[in-house]
């Protein structure tokens, strides 16, 4: 995950809140993780996250960065991945870059990259 990019969902996410809890309390951490990123994350790669640990910046970008490594590529997308597939798969799940309702986020991503 490139800096321009982190930097961008960070933004959209939280301003870059590290103690930001949103979503009714289910998503935490500057980058807004839920607890069933941080499982699936845990389950593939055999790490030990904790939910309550992605108010850790170091911690939330690890797990945002195995997850998206895992869901945005080639091989899965048919194509090479792009930024807007990045967006729309963090804010949408492993399908999201296929759901029409992912293309406002990513295109508030797009703008914060500016």
């Amino acid at each position: 995950m490139n800096a321009a990019f982190l930097a961008a969902l960070l933004a959209v996410e939280s301003g870059g809140n590290d103690r930001a809890v949103g979503d009714h309390g289910r998503a935490i951490g500057a980058l807004q993780i839920h607890a069933a990123v941080v499982e699936d994350v845990n389950r593939i790669h055999g790490t030990r996250y904790t939910h309550a640990g992605m108010a850790r910046r170091r911690d939330a970008v690890a797990v945002a960065t195995l997850y998206l490594g895992t869901y945005a590529t080639q091989e899965r997308l048919g194509r090479p991945v792009t930024d807007e597939d990045r967006a729309r798969i963090w804010n949408g799940g492993p399908n999201g870059w296929r759901k029409a309702a992912t293309l406002g986020y990513a295109e508030r991503v797009r703008r914060a990259t500016r």
